[in-house]
């Protein structure tokens, strides 16, 4: 193993590659050490520590905990995952969109400069929204040291610029990297929370914060987060394999006999791309209930305070709208990414077709069928994976239920409020750490096979390294 590590560095232009990636990454690592000038560090922290079982967790997760300190990458990529919504749904409603997607290269080039503008648009918004919630009269005073008319553009423009260079750095990790760029910014951004993770649960241990049954309690979680990461790795490697057999076809005075081989259809297709999106979509209400607009916050308006309660991470409307969230992108996601009629129309031209399966239409309905089966399979997947943080951290509470609420509460306390563990252990984290680690090994691998070197896996190369650089 230790020699198939070598052969990374072997390759001067994958470890050029990787040199690049690591550097930019560490580019948007010091992003995380300067604030957004005006900004009450200390008081922005205890706010976060007060409301860190809330929506703001996850936001503060995915932003590498530059949303906590209001760094100047505070906003993180969530404007760019959000214009990425809107121009991929856009493609499917909006018929001169999805010609232009259909154009190549130039088509998908028009449409990511788009995407880019609305992107820098929503940082705008977003990052002026952040602002009056922190001017507010019941924060403003401790939170911003400066003056509102000096803050809110400074804030504005500080926090637009930073999304706007995170979105390059991304990109240039894409195009001249390894892996995805904006998924491995996430990656890090977890990652480095770890040790805080680990010290907070080193912490309860220490304290005795469950009383008698905190050993118990520690010994298993460590078994449920291994579970969970062995658990993950199975899905993620898990896929439907749908014989195809190739026809004799003759050519000149050669005849090629039949084929067998397999279209592998995998099970969670979308990654944890649905979870990023549902994430993104329902952190909406966050950023506006705390807006001051005439009296005071919109989360005391006698009309809309009661629709920000019931949206609040752990409440049961939020839990199924994430539900119903992430089931939604998993399937838009796949139809995105895999077309049932053009794959149809491609193996009849080449003579291919599924034994027992009619080439055309019949072929296209098939594979339709098989996907849908599959990818309900690797939706309830990531419910459940993204359920257990929230389980975790805060409960489900249930007992808010109307009705059946009492009930609930006569049930021990954890059920309902959690124990109040980091989102470091929780499923999200854990499936995007795991995701996006085989992801990037998978195309280190590619690279490594494709110049005729071994792979990681078993078997993956056929051609031994060479010894020397």
């Amino acid at each position: 193993m230790l020699e198939k590590f070598q052969n990374v560095f072997r390759i001067p232009d994958l470890r050029n590659r990787i040199f690049f990636t690591l550097g930019l990454l560490a580019v948007y690592r010091l992003g995380a050490h300067i604030p957004t000038p005006g900004i009450n560090a200390d008081m922005l922290a205890q706010f976060f520590n007060q409301n860190s079982g809330s929506a703001l967790g996850l936001l503060d997760l995915f932003n590498g905990g530059n949303l906590r300190k209001l760094t100047v990458f505070a906003l993180g990529i969530m404007p760019y995952i959000t214009a990425s919504i809107i121009f991929q749904l856009l493609t499917v409603i909006y018929e001169p969109l999805a010609k232009l997607q259909k154009e190549g290269e130039t088509g998908r080039h028009k449409i990511t400069q788009w995407t880019r503008y609305v992107t820098v648009v929503l940082a705008v918004v977003q990052s002026f929204f952040i602002a009056l919630t922190l001017t507010s009269t019941q924060s403003g005073a401790s939170m911003v040291t400066i003056s509102k008319g000096a803050f809110v553009p400074l804030c504005i423009i500080t926090l637009t610029c930073g999304t706007a260079f995170i979105m390059w750095l991304g990109e240039q990790i894409t195009e001249r990297g390894v892996g995805n760029g904006m998924s491995l910014l996430i990656f890090t951004g977890i990652v480095v929370g770890l040790p805080r993770g680990a010290e907070d649960l080193y912490t309860k241990f220490r304290t005795n914060a469950w009383g008698g049954f905190t050993p118990i309690a520690v010994a298993l979680l460590v078994v449920m987060m291994i579970a969970v990461v062995a658990f993950i790795i199975f899905v993620e490697r898990s896929e439907r394999r749908i014989p195809i057999q190739a026809a004799k076809r003759t050519t000149g005075r050669m005849t090629s006999q039949p084929s067998t081989s397999y279209l592998p259809l995998k099970v969670n297709s979308g990654g944890v791309m649905p979870v990023i999106f549902a994430a993104s979509i329902l952190s909406a209400p966050l950023l506006l209930q705390n807006v001051t607009i005439g009296s005071g916050p919109l989360r005391d308006n006698k009309y809309l305070g009661p629709v920000f309660t019931a949206l609040q991470p752990a409440e049961p409307w939020y839990v199924v709208l994430y539900i119903a969230a992430i089931i939604f992108f998993a399937y838009f996601y796949i139809s995105i990414i895999f077309r049932p009629d053009d794959i149809a129309d491609n193996m009849r031209k080449y003579g291919s077709f599924i034994p027992g399966i009619r080439p055309g239409k019949s072929t296209s309905d098939f594979i339709n069928d098989v996907l849908t089966r599959i990818t309900l399979v690797g939706a309830i997947y990531l419910i459940l994976i993204s359920i257990l943080p929230m389980f975790l951290i805060s409960g489900i509470h249930f007992n808010h239920l109307w009705l059946v609420g009492r009930f609930f509460d006569n049930l021990p306390a954890w059920t309902t409020n959690g124990l109040g563990l980091n989102f470091y252990f929780g499923g999200t984290s854990l499936l995007i750490v795991v995701g996006v680690a085989m992801d990037t090994v998978q195309q280190i691998e590619a690279q490594l096979i494709m110049r005729h070197y071994e792979g990681f896996a078993p078997k993956s190369g056929r051609i031994r390294s060479r010894r020397s650089w």
